[in-house]
């Protein structure tokens, strides 16, 4: 597979730290917008340390710390690669699940959990939120309703737009707690399949709208709000 030349606007890459932790999350940043998609081999250590603005020694430190957890996989002889998508998506979740377990959570405590989370979130997102990340909201709502006959694909954009809405709060342990709930509320063994969610998800995605606009005029307020009602609607229709 040829390599993808990933590149950072100026204004990303002024954001850009230069510790190991940094490099890390510019990658997974990278994975999460689609610049590195499942399977796509790393750019050359050289350019792609360029483009984060960091030393190449500090660019492996971060590639081995992501190797460490699943995220990168590498193949001796042929480089470094993004892990499968579904090796990546069950990494989100994997803690939680462990955790899980071993305290016997309810799917309903945890649908409880990320309905206050996502209210939480809201607030700081429409306070906080940059940019780019308004538009991958908008992306991904966009994404709902093309989809809105197409319950996995739908939920897929579901997934996104809580991953977009847990990184705009800019709080590193919410943005965690929310990716791992996200996994496991909608992509669970135990929840059903979504084609047997009886969801209206065309005027569900009118919900998520709301929850955006409000988010896109920076009102605190409205926009907990409209997540409230958004999770009303959404976790109502699954019970």
């Amino acid at each position: 597979m040829p390599e993808k030349h990933s590149e950072l606007n100026e204004q990303d890459r002024k954001k850009i730290g230069s510790s190991v932790d940094d490099v890390a999350e510019s990658l997974v940043a990278m994975i999460r917008n689609g610049s590195l998609g499942a399977g796509d081999k790393l750019p050359p250590e050289r350019d792609l340390a360029k483009t984060l603005g960091v030393s190449r020694p500090t660019l492996r430190a971060g590639i081995r710390a992501l190797s460490t957890v699943g995220i990168l996989r590498s193949r001796q002889g042929s480089g470094t690669f993004v892990a499968a998508s579904n090796e990546t998506q069950v990494l989100d979740g994997f803690p939680l699940k462990i955790f899980s377990g071993l305290n016997g959570f309810t799917q309903k405590e945890m649908a409880e959990a990320h309905q206050l989370l996502a209210i939480i979130l809201a607030g700081l997102a429409a306070e906080r939120a940059k940019e780019d990340q308004l538009k991958n909201l908008s992306k991904e709502i966009s994404g709902m309703i093309a989809s809105s006959s197409d319950a996995n694909k739908y939920v897929t954009h579901e997934i996104g737009f809580y991953y977009v809405l847990a990184a705009a709060s800019q709080n590193r342990v919410l943005h965690v707690l929310m990716n791992m709930l996200t996994t496991m509320i909608f992509g669970s063994e135990a929840n059903p399949d979504p084609d047997d969610l009886d969801l209206d998800r065309e005027n569900l995605a009118e919900s998520y709208k709301l929850v955006y606009q409000t988010l896109s005029e920076h009102d605190v307020e409205e926009a907990k709000e409209a997540m409230r009602n958004l999770m009303k609607t959404r976790h109502a229709e699954e019970s």
